[in-house]
Order: structure tokens, then C-alpha cells, then sequence
């Protein structure tokens, strides 16, 4: 689910939301059961880089589900980029990066974000266990890490590779779900392995700003392809 951006952007009556990350996912559950408390663990934890790195340092498997998710809000607003990575051991290592104005997010916003959040079903799955619990008339939205030759794009999004024979399973998989007729929306990266694993679907080109580089003038658009078995006729092609 990653941001969930576009689950908040359509707002539906229900969803699952579902991600290999069990910290994020942790955060979701914690924020939508208890957003106050959140809030008040958010509102406790100073601010500044000696702050972020005592947090950094303090992160555990067997924290209180709250802790966790304001450590886990607290670094992604804070650290270089708000980039999500770990190291092999599992723990997050991106290094404090915050730059002016940046803010944690509110009680107010948090509990908006709970009250949306609350029809779902949030889950710390594989995608095929997801794409498993499908029905007729289902829509679907796929956004994994990107494989291209067998190496990650943003390989530092989990100690968990997504690989090449990733693709093939998730290929697999929607061709299922394309048989039980549920709509699929999936972004990926603009690659030889994409075209060749998805080609029996339409696709459509699209172009976004990366901003993942640590200067200005090493950040650039990037091309990703957009996969549909429902694509309206309307949509022109980029």
C-alpha cells in the first residue's frame, strides 16, 4: 500500500490495503485504532537530529504498537528524502535529512486519516495472498518494488528482495484474477522485464519526477509504465 495515496484519493465504502512491510502496516493499524494516542507518543518526542537519531537507535521488534508508529511517522518525516530502507540485519538505517518546515502531522489529521482507514482491512501479506481473496467486480491497484534485471530499483526498501521471479509471480497472479474478471490497475518501472511479463495486457507510458537523488540537479523524470485490463477507451495513450 505504500501511502496509500490513491486509497485516500478515491475514498472507497471498503478496501483492504495489504504490504510485506510490518512497520508500516504496524503504523496503519496503530493510527487507525488509536490515532490519539499516536498523536500524544508524536507530541512527546523532541524534535532535531539528536532526537531522530536517539529514535533511530531505540527502534526494537518487541516495541508497544504505539511507540512504533510514532517512531515510525516521526523518522519518515525527518530522514534524508523520507525514504524507507533497511540494512540486511532488518534495521532502518536512513540518516537524519529534514529540511525547513517540515512538520509532524496533527491529532486533528491523524484521526481524519483513522476515519478514512476505517472500512479497511489492513494486512502484512504477500500480494498473492491479496490477490487470492479477490472476487468479480473487484478493482485493484499494484504498486511492488521495481526489478530490473534482477536488482531492485529502490533496493533498500526492505532486507526482502523483490526480484525477477517476482514478476513471474505476480504475472501469475493477474492472470487470475483477470480470469475471475477484476480489474487491475499496476505501475512499474519502464523495463525490458515489465514488457516482457505484462505484454498481454494494454499498457500506457507515463513519465514522473524522482526525487530520490541527494542534489537538486541529480534528480530526474523517470519512465513507468502503467498495466490495465480496464483501461477506458477514452484514455490516450502518452
Amino acid at each position: 500500500m505504500g501511502s496509500a495515496s490513491l486509497f485516500f484519493a478515491l475514498r472507497p465504502k471498503n478496501a483492504i490495503l495489504a504490504d510485506i512491510n510490518p512497520d508500516l502496516v504496524g503504523t496503519f493499524l496503530a493510527v487507525r485504532d488509536h490515532p490519539q494516542a499516536v498523536a500524544n507518543r508524536l507530541r512527546r518526542i523532541p524534535l532535531g537530529k539528536r532526537s531522530f537519531y536517539s529514535v533511530r537507535d531505540s527502534l526494537h521488534p518487541d516495541m508497544d504498537a504505539i511507540d512504533a508508529a510514532a517512531s515510525f511517522i516521526f523518522l519518515n518525516r525527518f530522514c534524508f528524502n523520507g525514504l524507507y530502507r533497511t540494512n540486511q540485519a532488518g534495521r532502518f538505517n536512513v540518516p537524519y535529512g529534514a529540511t525547513g518546515g517540515m512538520q509532524l502531522p496533527t491529532a486533528a489529521e491523524l484521526r481524519r486519516v483513522a476515519g478514512a482507514l476505517s472500512i479497511c482491512t489492513i494486512k502484512n501479506s504477500d500480494f498473492i495472498e491479496v490477490l487470492e481473496e479477490t472476487e468479480r467486480g473487484d478493482f485493484v491497484y499494484l504498486d511492488p518494488p521495481y526489478a530490473v534485471g534482477n536488482r531492485r530499483v529502490f533496493k533498500q526498501y526492505s532486507s526482502s528482495s523483490f526480484g525477477v521471479e517476482d514478476l513471474q509471480r505476480l504475472a501469475a497472479g493477474l492472470r487470475a484474477i483477470d480470469r475471475k474478471g477484476v480489474a487491475f490497475v499496476l505501475s512499474y518501472a519502464l523495463c525490458s522485464e515489465a514488457m516482457r511479463f505484462f505484454k498481454c495486457w494494454e499498457t500506457r507510458r507515463v513519465y514522473v519526477q524522482r526525487n530520490i537523488a541527494g542534489f537538486a540537479e541529480h534528480r530526474r523524470r523517470a519512465g513507468e509504465v502503467l498495466i490495465s485490463n480496464c483501461f477506458p477507451a477514452a484514455v490516450s495513450r502518452n
